[in-house]
């Protein structure tokens, strides 16, 4: 992966101001990608930028509320601008919002929906418009081990998870006949604040590392054009799965 070079390519990385989408958009830069820095807190993603840019890489930030389709449009609308196109889309951002489902409001169902369905899906839908054209690209979604496993109290975020995965594979079969390939990545514990209010039982010592997860995406990217992966699932290799 190493030897990866993404340069001329242009990448949208949402919720990139931390965590997980932060050290994605680092490693796709460091690899020679232009990369739209995304997510809702201006601060966080210009310092997200500033740290590419101080290694010699080339970003431009942008504030994104995934819950306003017309924020949505105007991130593609600004790709288009300062890209001149789009390669790759990594849907990262999401919000978690807990409770035992007998008195999870109804209210905090559709914040978890809206963010992590309803703008996921809009994303894919305006990169598909970009790179259906041009007969190549690649979306890849970060989901959760909670895509396939349920834990008490996280029913709305679980719920949104399976969405995304669900969403994933239908994509991916849809985009095949375009010459674009979609995957979903299903990262287990990872030292992040969103597992942190999640799983504050969790021992941070034992969580993978958000660079563990932007690894992932690069091996992704690594591919063969023969060859494509619907859903990977990775988690610490001396724990038990999360």
């Amino acid at each position: 992966m190493d030897r990866i070079d993404l340069t001329n390519r242009s990448a949208i990385v949402t919720g990139a101001g931390r965590g997980i989408g932060r050290a994605i958009a680092i490693m796709l830069a460091e690899h020679g990608a232009h990369v739209i820095v995304a997510a809702r807190t201006k601060s966080e993603i210009d310092e997200t930028a500033a740290m590419i840019a101080h290694y010699g890489g080339s970003a431009f930030p942008v504030v994104l509320n995934l819950a306003d389709v017309k924020s949505i449009q105007s991130l593609f609308s600004l790709t288009i601008k300062t890209a001149k196109g789009l390669d790759i889309l990594v849907n990262n951002a999401g919000i978690g919002k807990y409770g035992a489902i007998a008195d999870f409001s109804g209210e905090n169902l559709q914040d978890v929906i809206d963010v992590n369905v309803r703008g996921t899906y809009l994303c894919c839908q305006e990169a598909m418009k970009l790179m259906i054209p041009k007969k190549s690209g690649y979306i890849i979604n970060i989901a959760s081990v909670v895509g396939f496993k349920g834990y008490p109290n996280q029913s709305a975020y679980t719920a949104s998870k399976h969405a995304i995965v669900g969403l994933t594979k239908s994509l991916a079969a849809e985009a095949q006949a375009h010459q674009i390939r979609a995957s979903v990545i299903n990262p287990g514990g990872t030292d992040t604040d969103l597992i942190a209010a999640a799983r504050p039982d969790l021992d941070p010592s034992i969580l993978m590392q958000p660079e563990d997860v932007a690894q992932t995406v690069l091996f992704l990217l690594s591919l063969s054009e023969r060859c494509a992966i619907d859903e990977i699932y990775i988690r610490r290799r001396s724990s038990q799965p999360f």
